[in-house]
């Protein structure tokens, strides 16, 4: 590729699964390890999906600030923006006028994400109509987790793809990207972004662990198929965001990983291009 990767997922938060994740991934899991990584990938800029927890371990957690965001180190790497981490339980008028307020004075905030299944409500819930308001009003794509929860506590009924689809309705005007192409529900994915015009996938989060074992998943066709089908079916790689979900894999061996599943004249688009636009990132 001719072309500098963006990282439209990946993590930069201090929770201690991720720090237990990254000795899994055999990374680095610090500002330091991460441009290295980046580096070392290809890769030129991350959107960071913000999180936090306020004791260890305890994501997802109800006492979460929010908004959420990347909280790694205090000097943020460059060309990181955020995705600001909404915790439902902590939405009243002043965190809403302290998010409005974050929006307009950082420039890196271009999204929120949604934890559906982590905390236990559909992305439809009103709880969540404030959130979306500000979206539509300032032009920021919503991310939402979909698919399996790497917490026992999450529950998969609110994170499927499908409940998606009568957000995407309710709100046609605004963007909503389906993070983990909605694994294992792969084609319900697939099929909320093929039907609404204003859905989105991103790739990331498809395998979790070490170099090793992403060769094993990609050593099996049946698994790879798995990815495959959903795309194919889709038609549609100006809907596909790349992301890594970093630091749960190394970045370069995941980039080669997802090569695989999609075909080389789709490459600048889904590694680079879509993200500009979808993000609305200040990149070329």
């Amino acid at each position: 590729m001719d072309f500098k990767i963006i990282d439209a997922h990946m993590h930069f938060s201090a929770i201690e699964a991720f720090r237990s994740a990254a000795t899994d991934a055999v990374v680095e899991y610090s500002r330091a390890g991460y441009l290295k990584e980046r580096e070392d990938a290809g890769i030129d800029a991350g959107v960071c999906m913000g999180l936090s927890e306020s004791t260890p371990f305890s994501f997802p957690d109800t006492n979460a600030v929010t908004p959420m965001a990347a909280d790694l180190t205090e000097n943020k790497p460059p060309d990181m923006f955020t995705c600001l981490g909404i915790n439902p339980h902590k939405l009243d008028d002043a965190v809403i006028k302290n998010i409005r307020d974050r929006i307009k004075t950082d420039p890196t905030v271009v999204g929120f994400k949604v934890y559906a299944g982590y905390y236990h409500y559909y992305v439809h819930d009103p709880v969540y109509s404030p959130v979306y308001a500000l979206a539509a009003e300032h032009g920021l794509t919503v991310s939402i987790h979909t698919g399996v929860t790497y917490s026992e506590r999450g529950i998969m009924e609110y994170s499927h793809p499908l409940t998606a689809d009568r957000l995407a309705v309710q709100y046609r005007d605004t963007q909503f990207l389906l993070c983990h192409m909605g694994n294992p529900w792969i084609m319900d994915a697939c099929e909320t972004a093929y039907k609404n015009r204003n859905v989105f996938l991103d790739i990331s989060g498809l395998v979790e662990g070490n170099a090793a074992q992403i060769d094993y998943v990609e050593n099996q066709p049946l698994l790879m198929q798995h990815y495959t089908t959903g795309l194919l079916y889709l038609n549609n790689y100006k809907k596909v965001l790349f992301g890594t979900d970093w630091p749960i894999v190394p970045m370069k061996r995941y980039v080669d990983f997802c090569k695989k599943n999609i075909p080389e004249h789709a490459w600048g688009d889904v590694f680079r291009g879509n993200a500009i636009k979808v993000y609305k990132l200040p990149l070329v």
